[in-house]
């Protein structure tokens, strides 16, 4: 697990990355599905998640994939029109390749917590994994969250990415509200 303040393990220039790829089940939600007996029903989508990627907006592009078919929706909901994100269906099998169709995979900022979510940061130029993630991930990440998928870690992450690549928040001036859509602007 890395220290919050490390910064010696990746030496690439800030402009060198171009994507925030995220994982959606597990990273930006807690992981659980619930079901009635008409099917998935219901995910529990973390606080203060949105408000950390954007801050992080005017940096890279932010990207969603989910390899959840009959979720999608669910996700659709919350990450393209609460959000105003891309949300992509791709296995989690097959990212990696998804990612060399569309990316230098050198480029990407992965954050995963599967099983396989592995593969793929072993591939890309840094990778990030909640605390709760599968041992696997977290071996392979190149940063680990303090908080679970769902409890927002994407905001720690966000804030991590911007002092390491980036401009570090300043928590003594306010967001300029007009870099994000949603909840800072009336």
């Amino acid at each position: 697990m890395n220290d919050l303040n490390e910064t010696e393990n990746f030496t690439r220039s800030e402009n060198e990355m171009e994507v925030f790829l995220l994982d959606v089940d597990g990273v930006l939600t807690t992981g659980n599905f619930f079901y009635t007996k008409e099917g998935k029903v219901m995910k529990v989508f973390g606080p203060d998640d949105n408000d950390g990627l954007s801050l992080l907006r005017p940096y890279l592009e932010i990207r969603f994939v989910t390899g959840d078919r009959k979720g999608y929706e669910i996700s659709r909901k919350r990450i393209v029109e609460d959000m105003g994100f891309d949300l992509d269906l791709v296995s989690t099998i097959k990212r990696i390749e998804w990612i060399k169709e569309r990316y230098d995979p050198e480029k990407v900022i992965y954050m995963g917590d599967g099983i396989f979510d592995h593969y793929v940061m072993k591939k890309v130029g840094y990778s990030i994994a909640p605390a709760n993630a599968d041992p696997l991930a977290l071996k392979f990440a190149d940063y680990v969250t303090m908080r679970a998928g769902g409890d927002r870690a994407v905001a720690e992450a966000c804030l991590h990415i911007m002092g390491k690549f980036f401009d570090s928040y300043d928590p003594e001036k306010l967001p300029d509200s007009q870099q994000k859509i949603g909840e800072w602007t009336v």
